[in-house]
């Protein structure tokens, strides 16, 4: 059998993780075991280097306003431009409410400080007059097949996109980027940003999948097939979100 391994940089894990958003590293970890791929997590935080080359994988959780202007001068200054090349040079990137907020431009908290990003989404996130809570069920299409991504979404930042970048999807249930375009999050290269919390990969089973596919061929240079593996529990959590939105009809969201 072929041996694989993977690195992961998980950005400031102990400022940027709040509802659930660290369910997505052990996501990683257990289906890259289940396939015998090594999977070396590598915690980057105030401080510590990023080394690009290196890098196979990115994930950002979200944090609070107070968290995310503590490290939004580390990230910039520090770490801004090797997110930028790893990205460019093909890394797979997940990014969760503010950790997509400070991937972009610019995102200004509610007290009215601008704190900058690192631009790797094209988007600016403002405060909004509401706040977005519930369930979010987005129709997304990846290589050519429609599937639906579902998640919790908490957040009162409202988010827009440039020409730069696409959105990850079309809101079923929800509010989305800013309870407006009825878009979800953003997609630049196999960099993916959303609103998307508690927890996200544990339900979505498939784009955790991808990801893990799109990190493999930044290592390897070629496209390395996975070895299915039995999603029944998944699956069946990712239809209890459906179904409990559906039946929440056209509601657009929990905003308050």
């Amino acid at each position: 059998m072929r041996s694989l391994r993977l690195t992961l940089v998980h950005l400031y894990p102990d400022l940027m993780n709040v509802y659930g958003d660290r369910g997505n590293i052990i996501t990683f970890r257990r289906r890259c075991a289940w396939r015998g791929i090594d999977l070396d997590v590598q915690p980057v935080s105030l401080g510590d280097r990023l080394t690009a080359e290196t890098t196979d994988l990115i994930f950002f959780g979200g944090g609070q306003d107070r968290e995310q202007a503590v490290i939004s001068p580390d990230f910039v200054t520090e770490k801004g431009a090797a997110v930028r090349e790893a990205v460019e040079d093909g890394a797979a990137l997940l990014a969760v409410c503010g950790g997509y907020q400070l991937l972009g431009h610019t995102y200004t908290t509610v007290d009215g400080q601008e704190l900058p990003g690192v631009g790797v989404f094209d988007v600016r996130s403002v405060p909004g007059s509401r706040r977005h809570i519930g369930n979010l069920v987005a129709e997304v299409e990846l290589n050519g097949t429609t599937r639906t991504l579902v998640g919790f979404e908490n957040h009162s930042g409202q988010t827009y996109l440039g020409p730069g970048c696409r959105p990850l999807g079309n809101v079923l249930q929800g509010g989305g980027n800013n309870g407006e375009d009825g878009t979800e999050g953003a997609v630049y290269r196999d960099a993916y940003g959303c609103y998307l919390h508690g927890s996200l990969l544990p339900k979505n089973p498939w784009f955790a999948d991808h990801l893990i596919q799109r990190a493999l061929f930044r290592r390897y240079g070629e496209e390395i097939p996975l070895a299915p593996l039995d999603d029944s529990l998944e699956d069946r959590a990712h239809a209890a979100v459906v179904n409990r939105a559906r039946k929440l009809g056209n509601q657009r969201s929990g905003a308050w």
